[in-house]
């Protein structure tokens, strides 16, 4: 192996760094599955080229209201199937494109 960390190995060692990690900020497993499932019940609604998110909810988030201060609408910044009905157009295929994006098929 000459001093190579082979892939189970290396897994049981993050498991451990994870684990140390979450009882060092207290975390407990149901915190996390908690957590989790808020996520997969509010989606994003908003995401930029960066991977910041946003799901509607709370505050605008600084990286949206900085696009927005710069004249981008917050529409574009749309994900999935909650974009707007404005900025969507049916193709023949029955799947939507944004017309923003049409540049990029011609």
């Amino acid at each position: 192996m000459n001093g190579r960390i082979v892939d189970g190995e290396a897994r049981d060692r993050l498991i451990q760094w994870i684990r140390r990690r979450m009882e060092e900020f207290g975390i407990t497993p149901q915190a996390l599955a908690d957590s989790i499932q808020r996520d997969l019940d509010q989606p994003p609604l908003y995401r930029d080229a960066r991977g910041n998110e946003w799901n509607g909810v709370g505050d605008t988030p600084q990286w949206l209201r900085a696009a927005q201060n710069a004249g981008v609408d917050p529409c574009f910044f749309r994900v999935g199937p909650h974009l707007a009905p404005e900025l969507t157009t049916g193709r023949a295929d029955g799947n939507e494109l944004d017309p923003r994006q049409l540049d990029l098929f011609s």
